[in-house]
Protein backbone atom coordinates (compact mmCIF):
# COMPACT_ATOMS: atom_id res chain seq x y z
CA UNK A 1 0.00 0.00 0.00
CA UNK A 2 1.28 3.93 -0.72
CA UNK A 3 1.40 6.51 1.81
CA UNK A 4 -2.15 7.75 1.40
CA UNK A 5 -1.75 10.15 4.32
CA UNK A 6 -2.49 13.40 2.16
CA UNK A 7 -5.82 11.80 1.06
CA UNK A 8 -8.68 13.00 3.21
CA UNK A 9 -11.67 10.55 2.71
CA UNK A 10 -12.05 7.15 2.08
CA UNK A 11 -14.95 5.52 0.19
CA UNK A 12 -16.41 2.37 2.34
CA UNK A 13 -18.59 -0.28 1.10
CA UNK A 14 -20.50 -2.56 3.57
CA UNK A 15 -23.21 -4.66 3.17
CA UNK A 16 -26.61 -3.82 4.43
CA UNK A 17 -27.13 -6.06 7.64
CA UNK A 18 -31.08 -6.05 6.73
CA UNK A 19 -31.31 -5.41 3.09
CA UNK A 20 -28.00 -7.59 1.53
CA UNK A 21 -27.25 -4.23 -0.35
CA UNK A 22 -23.96 -2.15 -1.03
CA UNK A 23 -24.10 0.56 1.14
CA UNK A 24 -21.20 3.23 0.49
CA UNK A 25 -20.14 6.20 2.42
CA UNK A 26 -17.28 8.86 2.32
CA UNK A 27 -15.65 9.41 5.60
CA UNK A 28 -12.32 10.56 7.31
CA UNK A 29 -9.68 7.86 7.90
CA UNK A 30 -6.62 7.56 9.31
CA UNK A 31 -3.73 5.06 8.44
CA UNK A 32 -0.97 3.21 10.79
CA UNK A 33 1.14 0.26 9.78
CA UNK A 34 -0.86 -0.23 6.64
CA UNK A 35 -4.09 -0.34 8.07
CA UNK A 36 -6.62 1.90 7.62
CA UNK A 37 -8.86 3.36 11.06
CA UNK A 38 -12.07 4.55 10.67
CA UNK A 39 -13.56 6.83 13.44
CA UNK A 40 -17.74 6.45 14.14
CA UNK A 41 -18.42 9.46 15.94
CA UNK A 42 -22.04 7.49 16.57
CA UNK A 43 -20.17 4.34 17.97
CA UNK A 44 -22.35 1.38 17.34
CA UNK A 45 -25.22 3.68 16.49
CA UNK A 46 -23.49 3.89 13.15
CA UNK A 47 -25.43 1.73 10.38
CA UNK A 48 -22.40 1.50 8.92
CA UNK A 49 -20.14 -0.33 12.04
CA UNK A 50 -23.30 -2.44 12.66
CA UNK A 51 -23.14 -3.56 8.93
CA UNK A 52 -19.08 -4.40 9.69
CA UNK A 53 -20.04 -6.15 12.95
CA UNK A 54 -22.90 -8.51 11.06
CA UNK A 55 -20.22 -8.79 7.94
CA UNK A 56 -17.07 -7.65 8.38
CA UNK A 57 -15.96 -7.92 4.63
CA UNK A 58 -15.61 -4.75 3.02
CA UNK A 59 -14.84 -2.60 0.05
CA UNK A 60 -12.62 0.61 0.30
CA UNK A 61 -11.68 2.95 -2.60
CA UNK A 62 -8.87 5.02 -1.81
CA UNK A 63 -7.43 7.31 -4.48
CA UNK A 64 -8.70 5.73 -7.44
CA UNK A 65 -7.61 2.19 -6.07
CA UNK A 66 -10.05 -0.45 -4.86
CA UNK A 67 -9.20 -3.24 -2.43
CA UNK A 68 -11.64 -6.08 -0.92
CA UNK A 69 -10.82 -5.48 3.08
CA UNK A 70 -11.74 -6.93 6.77
CA UNK A 71 -13.01 -4.62 9.37
CA UNK A 72 -13.19 -4.84 13.02
CA UNK A 73 -14.10 -2.68 16.13
CA UNK A 74 -10.72 -2.29 17.98
CA UNK A 75 -11.08 -2.90 21.99
CA UNK A 76 -11.64 0.06 23.65
CA UNK A 77 -8.38 -1.29 26.34
CA UNK A 78 -6.23 -1.34 24.17
CA UNK A 79 -3.07 1.06 23.56
CA UNK A 80 -4.34 0.71 19.56
CA UNK A 81 -7.69 2.00 20.23
CA UNK A 82 -6.13 5.27 21.85
CA UNK A 83 -3.61 5.62 19.29
CA UNK A 84 -5.47 5.42 16.42
CA UNK A 85 -7.92 8.14 18.36
CA UNK A 86 -4.43 10.25 18.58
CA UNK A 87 -3.87 9.75 14.52
CA UNK A 88 -7.02 11.44 13.56
CA UNK A 89 -6.83 13.87 16.31
CA UNK A 90 -3.56 15.29 14.50
CA UNK A 91 -4.85 14.59 11.29
CA UNK A 92 -8.80 15.95 11.44
CA UNK A 93 -8.92 17.93 15.13
CA UNK A 94 -11.55 15.56 16.17
CA UNK A 95 -10.36 12.18 17.08
CA UNK A 96 -13.62 10.61 19.96
CA UNK A 97 -15.11 8.18 17.59
CA UNK A 98 -15.11 4.27 18.22
CA UNK A 99 -12.00 3.10 16.21
CA UNK A 100 -12.79 0.76 13.34
CA UNK A 101 -9.80 -1.51 11.81
CA UNK A 102 -9.62 -2.29 8.22
CA UNK A 103 -7.11 -4.63 7.18
CA UNK A 104 -6.31 -4.55 3.05
CA UNK A 105 -6.54 -7.88 0.91
CA UNK A 106 -6.83 -8.84 -2.36
CA UNK A 107 -6.68 -4.94 -4.89
CA UNK A 108 -9.52 -4.69 -7.04
CA UNK A 109 -8.88 -3.84 -10.93
CA UNK A 110 -11.15 -2.64 -13.05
Amino acid sequence: MNDYSKEQFVYLTTTGRKTGLAREIEIWFVEREGHLYILAEHGYKAHWVRNVVANPSVTIRLAKRRWIAGGRVLDPDTELYAEVRELARQKYGWGDGLPVEFRFGQEIKD
